[in-house]
């Protein structure tokens, strides 16, 4: 599986057990030579060289080309946030400020942020590639049976453990006009092309100069591909309405209306990258259903409830100091946080007089909607008269003054915020905050 599919959970559902017949040491280093070996032509450390010329787009499909000014603009932020050491070598605080949805970037890339973020992203880092020493000192979550048991929790749990079921009453055929508009309009598919260099090796004056590789000299360089286009091999086949079809949830006869509408010049970007095309066509047909969702969805509650088995059952595992703290009013002994975001937020809760009882939700419990499954955050439970709302389900996010959320993921929110509306009338408030700050002006309105 997929980021594209479990997101954030990806790692959590991704995991290799090896009980490794050497020391963890020796097995790590060993484990991580194999694998530069094999990602070798990755670049390793952040360079003004790494973004320029490169094509980024932003969510509406605008396109520019990283020009000289705008890679140094970008290394002089990324300098100046400390997001690199003196080497280009990204540091903790780039990945902290990332988990929390507070990057800093160069005004010259504006709305082109995410996509800065993925050539970033392409760099080698041996320290993500190290696996985890389970001999350490993990912890895994138990629940605290007085907790699970308390009046305060069980009234929580009542009013949002029911399950709900939706209906999206939107015209099938006003969506395929406006996915044949937007693909029309903004369908980039970059096309494939091979740079060829080329250089000689005249002499070898010493051992040093080739393990530095300088032995070789450049001579020449050319790009195939730039005035002719390359076509994808005709010996692979691709089922393009069914990797469509799989991708947005849309019926096939819907998809190929969608692609027989488009213009030919969009379509025939096909031919040029094909897993480009399916990929980014995918998801601007599901920006467009999303945008449909919310305009058109609505929401019943069922008989049906999630049972206590959703907290006892899955084995739930962190790190002490890594991403894993103790904790005194969770419904587990301990909290396993995403971001410092989360955990600064579960510190703000553990300590806070006004709350009973609080949980990081675990992915068992998810609304369903349209576009994936959703796990909301945080349910709290307030002490009665000390606030105004005393249920309180969160969603956690960065800094909500510079927080972009993309077209799906705020369908989910929305899906959410009617999903609590159907099963829990006014007993429960769900909004999105970024800190307990915000979270005590919600409750307190």
């Amino acid at each position: 599986m997929d980021a594209g599919v479990l997101g954030n959970d990806v790692q959590n559902v991704n995991v290799l057990t090896v009980i490794a017949s050497e020391s963890y040491e020796s097995f790590a280093k060993g484990l991580q030579s194999e694998i530069a070996e094999d990602i070798a032509d990755r670049p390793r450390a952040v360079t003004r060289d790494l973004f320029l010329n490169r094509v980024v787009t932003d969510d509406h499909g605008n396109e520019m080309v990283i020009d000289s000014d705008t890679a140094s603009a970008i290394m002089y932020e990324m300098t100046v946030n400390r997001y690199v050491d003196r080497k280009g070598v990204l540091t903790d605080k780039y990945y902290e400020d990332k988990a929390n949805g507070e990057l800093k970037m160069a005004e010259e890339v504006k709305g082109f942020e995410a996509a800065v973020v993925d050539i970033i992203d392409s760099i080698y880092d041996p320290k993500a590639m190290k696996p985890e020493n389970a001999r350490s000192n993990n912890v895994e979550l138990q629940v605290d049976e007085e907790k699970l048991n308390s009046k305060e929790f069980k009234a929580l749990w009542s009013r949002i453990n029911a399950k709900s079921v939706y209906v999206v009453d939107f015209d099938t055929d006003e969506l395929v006009r406006k996915s044949i508009a937007v693909l029309d309009s903004r369908l980039r598919v970059a096309k494939i092309y091979f740079k060829v260099e080329s250089g000689s090796m005249v002499e070898i004056q010493s051992k040093e100069q080739l393990q530095s590789g300088q032995a070789f000299v450049r001579e020449t360089s050319s790009t195939i591909g730039t005035k002719q286009a390359i076509v994808a091999s005709k010996s692979v086949t691709y089922d393009l309405v069914g990797r469509i079809v799989e991708s947005t949830g849309l019926t096939r006869k819907a998809v190929i209306q969608i692609l027989i509408g488009i213009n030919k010049a969009t379509f025939d970007q096909f031919k040029y990258n094909p897993e480009e095309f399916i990929l980014k066509a995918s998801q601007l047909i599901n920006d467009e259903k999303a945008t449909a969702i919310i305009e058109h969805i609505t929401y019943s509650v069922m008989d049906d409830h999630y049972g206590m088995d959703v907290f006892t059952e899955p084995t739930i595992k962190g790190k002490l100091g890594t991403n894993a703290m103790k904790a005194k009013k969770h419904l587990y002994d301990h909290i396993v946080y995403d971001s410092t975001n989360e955990r600064d937020f579960a510190t703000e809760l553990d300590t806070n007089t006004d709350v009973a009882v609080y949980v990081k939700l675990p992915d068992g419990f998810y609304i369903s909607t349209p576009v994936g499954h959703y796990n909301p955050d945080w349910a709290i439970a307030f002490y009665e008269g000390s606030v105004k709302h005393i249920y309180f389900v969160a969603e956690t996010k960065g800094s909500m003054s510079s927080m972009q959320l993309r077209l799906i993921e705020e369908s989910k929110i929305h899906c959410a915020r009617e999903h609590f509306k159907a099963i829990s009338s006014d007993n429960v408030v769900y909004d999105v905050v970024d800190s307990y700050k915000s979270l005590m002006e919600k409750v307190m309105k």
